[in-house]
């Protein structure tokens, strides 16, 4: 696992090793798509309530049947 840290004005380095297994160069943009990082420095039930309620709650079947629905889609 890789890690980084946040500067005081919100800015992040991308490590070496990442910048080079996707091949990225200065000034090349990215898109942070979801949120796939964890802060490390605290709890991660820490972190339980940053987004609130979930407004509505689905079953995992239901989470399944979307996923293989997508899948399929896809191809």
């Amino acid at each position: 696992m890789t890690t980084t840290s946040v500067t005081n004005k919100g800015q992040i380095t991308i490590p070496v090793a990442v910048r080079e297994a996707m091949h990225l160069r200065a000034a090349d943009r990215v898109e942070l798509v979801g949120y796939e990082f964890a802060a490390v420095t605290r709890s991660i039930t820490a972190l339980k309530s940053m987004f609130g309620k979930a407004p509505k709650t689905i079953s995992i079947e239901r989470m399944n049947a979307v996923i293989a629905a997508a899948g399929a889609a896809a191809k």
